[in-house]
Parts: structure tokens; sequence; C-alpha cells
């Protein structure tokens, strides 16, 4: 999908609202979406993510819990700078494949193949109340969702080019 958008939902919902993402990616897939973008749900298998992104995405936009701090169900809109840039190699482990850890994998399979890393690297996170063991979202988290692919929704449709660029590094709710 050589200059698309991936969309991937990122998680283990068997950890309360570290399923933040796979639900989130689930609701957005109810939704007609741009042909250029893909929205796909990997949950734990960070590998699978690193080797799809190879296939030459522009915009990876990564959904998962994200912890910075806020009260419960807060959702942020961060750029990555420099996903590119990580260094010391990924250290494969199939099933504790951070975001982090992806995009170091990717970086070290895109040396070896020649490919290039998105041009573009987002995350959509939301604040974790629980990341204990347990299946489905805290309520905070849960009410949170359909903001969250709201979100996605403006940032994969086409835009008018004079509006305003979307907001990144701040706390969206």
């Amino acid at each position: 999908m050589r200059g698309g958008t991936l969309v991937a939902g990122i998680g283990n919902v068997f950890l309360g609202d570290d399923g933040f993402g796979v639900e989130t990616v689930r609701r957005l897939a109810e939704h007609a979406l741009p042909g250029h973008v893909e929205a796909v749900d990997f949950g734990v298998r960070g590998v699978h993510l690193a080797y799809q992104l190879l296939d030459g995405y522009d915009t990876l936009v990564l959904v998962d819990a994200t912890a910075r701090g806020g009260a419960p169900g807060t959702l942020y809109l961060i750029e990555v700078e420099g996903a590119g840039a990580i260094t010391g190699g990924a250290v494969l482990d199939g099933h504790h494949m951070s975001p982090d850890a992806v995009l170091a994998l990717l970086d070290t399979l895109c040396a070896g193949t020649g490919g290039t890393p998105p041009r573009r690297t987002l995350v959509v996170g939301c604040e974790p109340q629980t990341v204990e063991e347990g299946i489905g979202l805290s309520d905070p988290v849960a009410a949170a969702v359909p903001e969250a692919v709201r979100m996605l929704l403006e940032l994969v449709h086409p835009h008018d080019p004079a509006a305003e660029p979307a907001r990144t590094e701040e706390t969206m709710r």
C-alpha cells in the first residue's frame, strides 16, 4: 500500500484498558474509510505490524493506551518525532512488542531490505485507569472510544488545505 495510511490498533484485551486500541480500531472499521486507509487490529502482534509496515505506508497512526499522567479517559494526539531514528536494534519478543520496539524493529528491517519507514507517525492514545488482568475497558476509557474514533476519522479523511493542521502533543479531551 505504498503511500497509504495504516491505522494500527495496539493492545492486550486481557489487560483491561490496554485493549483501548483494539476496541477503537474495531469501532473505526464500522465507518467508511478512504481507499488509501487501512484500519487493522494488531493487538499484541507487534512483529506482524513491523512487517506490514514494509509495504511502504506514508503515515502510521498507532492507537494505544498511553499513560502520560492525565485523568483516566484523557485522549492524546502525539506526533512521534524521529521514529526512524531509534537506535540499538529491536529485541524480538513477540509477546512484549511495545510501539517503540515495533518502530525499532521496522528501522532494522528497512535497513536490511532497503525499505523506508512511514514519513509520519502519530499516536492516538488514551490514559488508562487500569491495565490489570481482566477483560473490558473501564468506564472512563470506554467513554473515550467514540471521541477517539471521531479523532481518527478527522485524521484520515481529506480536509480543506486551508484548514488548521491537527494539534499534536496536546490533551484533546
